[in-house]
């Protein structure tokens, strides 16, 4: 097995291949970024290696041979999408479909058949641009939902290596798989990788249950599972931030222009701040009622406090995000209009989106971060708010139990998304917290994160993937 050190996370020697839906922001590529991005590009920096992905664009005619860039050790090879593609495969099947039942949300899902075939052959055209580039010792390494039979593909194409998969999302039990009319496929494809990772223990057994109750899998007392022919090993694999690159990042932030105009439109109040992709799965309409509750409830709050929410818009294609935009509009305009004065707006929604250096400032200066998702993977906007903290002065994390980080941030004010009076009740008690109790709660929220940083997640997966015999 690899060294348990930063370095030498791939057994030295061994590049690896990295496949998502969208690459990052690389060399004209539109992509995804943050800290997950960040995380594998180191990994893959060091030992070489290829990240495969959709490129942001759509072609107008099938493209199957991807589009290389090379930035030192690393290449990026990106596919481009027809419009039909994009349609079937990502707004039809992965999010209409897994996104919702993976989120607990059968109300949402809208399952056809041209939609699975749309995913099917996406993840097949996927296959077909990796196999080939494989070397004898690579490892390849899958990420999230829309790519779950993408390992099973590489079988088939007669792909040997160690495959390894990792869900971002939450994994439902089997009553609510067995909804999905090809779950017993789909969870198949999923049992062709050599190694399943889950953010949580929870998503982990239902996951175990499924194969070993619906796939007649066995399990070993190792917790391998033997199925088909093979061995497969699930495991938790918690994924984290980058916390001390975070923490100073939000320090060096307080001299930001950003934050100083902030604080200057705040002066004196107090802020609360939620920050989260415009989702149904955020709880955003739950979690504006609970503010409401909170300053109809307690007057005292009422021109002292301040709600920032901010809410990129995402997946706009899909009638359900337009509907729940049309919702927050409504509700934050209700809420404005029923409590704002002459000089306080209780409430301040923004669909755009900020980087990373301005929001680590803005959760610094907030008395609470208020991350109340009705169902999360992890979501690291909770720890992204406990990383950027004073810890002189921190504020305090309202946090689901529904969210994947509540099982590592045990000291967080826990709170159950569904119930707006429990809501507003913990935003009160934060907003009263006693200093000293604000900081003992920070100090061990900030061990935990520590414990299972970004580098963590990554060496921890990598270092099982590359025990995985040939």
């Amino acid at each position: 097995m690899a060294s348990s050190g930063v370095k030498g996370t791939v057994t030295p020697g061994r590049r690896l291949v990295v496949v998502s839906n969208r690459l990052p922001s690389v060399a004209g590529t539109v992509g995804t970024a943050g800290g997950l991005s960040s995380s594998v590009q180191a990994a893959l920096k060091e030992n070489g290696g290829t990240w495969f992905g959709w490129s942001g664009l759509v072609v107008d005619e099938p493209d199957s041979v991807p589009n290389i860039t090379r930035a030192g050790s690393v290449v990026y090879a990106a596919l481009g999408l027809t419009r039909e593609e994009l349609e079937r495969y990502y707004n039809g099947y992965a999010n209409r479909v897994l996104w919702p039942l993976f989120h607990f949300r059968l109300d949402l899902l809208e399952f056809s058949r041209e939609d699975l075939d749309g995913y099917l052959r996406v993840n097949r055209k996927f296959a077909d641009a990796v196999a080939p580039s494989l070397g004898a010792t690579d490892l390849v390494w899958v990420q999230d939902y829309h790519l779950i039979p993408l390992g099973q593909e590489l079988r088939n194409a007669g792909v040997s290596h160690p495959i390894g998969f990792f869900l971002h999302t939450p994994f439902p039990p089997p009553e609510l798989l067995r909804v999905l009319p090809n779950h017993q496929e789909l969870m198949r494809a999923m049992c062709a990788y050599d190694l399943v990772g889950f953010q949580t223990a929870a998503d982990l057994q239902n996951f175990t249950d499924y194969v070993l109750r619906e796939l007649h899998g066995e399990e070993s007392t190792d917790g391998r599972i033997h199925i088909f022919d093979r061995t497969i090993e699930a495991r938790v694999f918690p994924i984290g931030i980058d916390v001390d690159g975070i923490a100073k990042v939000a320090a060096a932030s307080e001299r930001s222009v950003s934050t100083r105009r902030l604080l200057e439109s705040l002066d004196p109040r107090r802020l609360i701040i939620g920050v989260d992709r415009l989702d149904y799965s955020k709880g955003l309409l739950a979690r504006f009622e609970a503010f409401e509750k909170l300053i109809e409830t307690y007057p005292e709050t009422r021109g002292k406090v301040t709600f920032l929410q901010i809410a990129p818009p995402s997946r706009t294609d899909v009638p359900e995000y337009m509907a729940i935009r049309r919702s927050l509009e409504a509700a934050a305009g209700h809420i404005n209009g029923r409590f704002s004065e002459f000089d306080w707006t209780p409430l301040r929604y923004l669909n755009k989106s900020f980087n990373l250096r301005t929001l680590a400032g803005f959760y610094r200066q907030s008395r609470i971060g208020l991350v109340t998702p009705l169902r999360d993977g992890m979501n690291l906007v909770a720890k992204e708010y406990v990383a950027s903290q004073d810890g002189e002065n921190p504020g305090v994390l309202v946090l689901s139990c529904l969210a994947g980080a509540a099982s590592e941030l045990d000291l967080a004010l826990k709170v159950n998304p569904f119930d707006t009076t429990g809501i507003a009740e913990a935003m009160h008690r934060a907003l009263d917290m006693p200093l000293g109790e604000r900081q003992e709660r920070w100090r061990e929220m900030m061990t935990a994160l520590r414990r299972n940083d970004l580098t963590a997640w990554r060496r921890n997966f990598l270092e099982r993937l590359s025990a995985v015999p040939e």
